[in-house]
């Protein structure tokens, strides 16, 4: 097993005022020639944004583009006809394929956190498409819930890339083995709160871990832990 470590303080930073973005990978003004992504996930962007504020109508063409809900209530407003607002615990996707445009704001009194993700697609020029469903925390408690696929179903979102989404929260210390198949896999870890041992490496909160070449990835999970894990192709 092969891993690389990007640190909570190694992130780029930008802060003007209402909105204050970390980036774990190069994005808008943070450039990093050895941060371009791992494998097809190219954003992973931890966001927050103060009461009132948010993202102008703007357009986006072929990316998956996920939003994980952390904290607050922020509106989805986009040019195929969806009026949404996801609170804490949702998780939002957008195929935006051929093209579309939305616009984001904070809708509700307090400060809004969402995990900004971008994968690249399988397919280019689909029809743009967008959904979202709810994963309340005390629902999944010492379990990791799959909550994206590149399939369909009634439990999960589903995205045009061969990639899956899990959170984990854990009351209680923990091991398990995380499986995958590793033919042209990576796998990303984020700490959202607590802390992982991963390979005898200690992933604390806002850290996160690249693994690849490996179908086993042992996780030893401290109480009070939540994470996510993305499982993507290395490349197309």
């Amino acid at each position: 097993m092969k891993h690389t470590i990007f640190n909570a303080s190694e992130r780029g930073l930008k802060d003007i005022g209402w909105l204050k973005s970390n980036f774990t990978f190069s994005f808008s003004s943070y450039a990093n020639p050895l941060r371009n992504g791992f494998g097809l996930l190219k954003v992973f962007n931890d966001d927050f944004v103060e009461a009132g504020k948010g993202f102008g109508l703007h357009p986006h063409q072929n990316m998956e583009i996920i939003s994980v809900l952390l904290a607050g209530n922020m509106n989805h407003k986009d040019s195929i006809g969806y009026t949404d607002v996801v609170s804490k615990d949702w998780v939002q996707i957008m195929s935006a394929g051929s093209g579309l445009r939305h616009e984001e704001y904070n809708v509700g009194e307090n400060e809004v956190n969402f995990l900004q993700i971008w994968i690249e697609p399988k397919l280019q020029n689909i029809n743009p498409r967008y959904q979202r469903r709810f994963f309340p925390k005390e629902s999944r408690v010492n379990t990791l819930k799959t909550v994206i696929s590149n399939e369909e179903g009634a439990q999960h979102c589903w995205i045009n890339q061969n990639a899956k989404l899990s959170l984990g929260y854990y009351t209680e210390k923990t091991e398990f083995t995380y499986t995958l198949n590793p033919v042209n896999k990576c796998v990303f870890i984020f700490v959202i709160e607590g802390r992982l041992n991963i390979d005898g490496t200690d992933i604390n909160k806002r850290d996160a871990i690249g693994i690849w070449e490996t179908s086993e990835i042992p996780l030893h999970i401290e109480p009070n832990s939540e994470f996510i894990v993305i499982e993507v192709p290395i490349n197309h």
